[in-house]
């Protein structure tokens, strides 16, 4: 088939050589236009090794960009991984229509923060979707699902790059095969089940020591790699990373409480346990080993967490 392949980062680069590999001719590739010159996105690198047009559009809502779609006359659009807005009277182009890449159980964990907030609520349960393109978020007809579990420390980027970016490169493919037989399904999503979040940002992400240490923990976890979970430290944001939940005799601290910084991290108190934190970063600086932090910015032992 004739296939124009929409999407961005490592995911659309794996998924452009999977279907070129399945025999499929990718007609175009649109990706969002670089937001540093120097570090191209990498599907935009490996479309044009393979000699494949790049169209790098700041909206997909553009006039000339239907003209584009039409000129090219492909069978079908694969949206993988995918941040722009492609509007109706784009994605009806192609022949066959479009499919589109989505990191969950639709209908559940409609939205751009999908992965956060299923770690974040406690899932244990996940997967990936591959559904027909239509004018809503994430509500068109099911192509096809594969599910995948959500370990107790995975975090957003453990449970992306280690199980949802290979399970959703091989769904996509497959969902191509089955297009391309002409046998496959368009399952309505069940409106009674839909669940939609928002963009899991700063707001979201701010830590209540006092809170059950489960849901502190998933929602650390959660925000790692982005945007963070955080508490403000004299003014500034100290975000976590590479957490882990700790049960021992040291329940009954005050929950937020610093109990220890050394090589293993930074021990936080929270009800019936605490939280080790391997990494931090304060402020904009990078993120670097938790005991080099906090001896910079003067954090201690005592200290409380979330009381500034």
């Amino acid at each position: 088939m004739r296939i124009i392949l929409v999407g961005q980062a490592a995911f659309a680069a794996e998924v452009l050589e999977r279907l070129r590999e399945e025999g499929h001719e990718v007609v175009a590739v649109y990706c969002p236009p670089d937001a540093v010159p120097d570090k191209p996105d990498p599907v935009k690198v490996r479309a044009i090794t393979l000699g494949i047009p790049v169209r790098q559009h700041a909206s997909l809502k553009r006039p000339e960009v239907r003209q584009e779609w039409q000129e090219l006359a492909a069978d079908l659009a694969v949206l993988a991984y995918v941040t722009q807005i492609v509007p109706p009277d784009v994605f009806r182009v192609p022949r066959r229509g479009s499919i589109c890449f989505h990191p969950s159980l639709l209908p559940k964990y409609r939205g751009g923060s999908a992965i956060p907030w299923q770690i974040i609520k406690g899932e244990t349960k996940t997967g990936v979707t591959v559904f027909w393109v239509d004018e809503g978020i994430d509500t068109g007809p099911i192509l096809l699902q594969r599910e995948a579990t959500i370990d107790p420390d995975d975090t957003a980027a453990s449970l992306y790059f280690n199980k949802l970016f290979p399970l959703g490169v091989e769904a996509v493919v497959e969902a191509v095969r089955l297009i391309d037989r002409g046998v496959a399904p368009r399952i309505p999503q069940d409106e009674s089940q839909a669940t939609y979040d928002p963009l899991c940002r700063d707001e979201h992400a701010e830590v209540d020591w006092s809170q059950p240490i489960d849901k502190t923990y998933n929602l650390i976890r959660g925000c790692d790699p982005q945007p963070g979970a955080y508490n403000v430290v004299r003014g500034e944001k100290l975000r976590f990373f590479d957490a882990r939940k700790l049960t021992d005799s040291r329940a009954n601290a005050v929950p937020g409480t610093v109990l220890e910084i050394g090589p293993n991290g930074l021990v936080v108190a929270a009800p019936r346990g605490a939280i080790v934190v391997k990494r931090l970063r304060y402020g904009s600086g990078p993120k670097r080993a938790a005991a080099e932090v906090a001896g910079e910015i003067g954090l201690s032992a005592g200290h409380r967490l979330g009381s500034q």
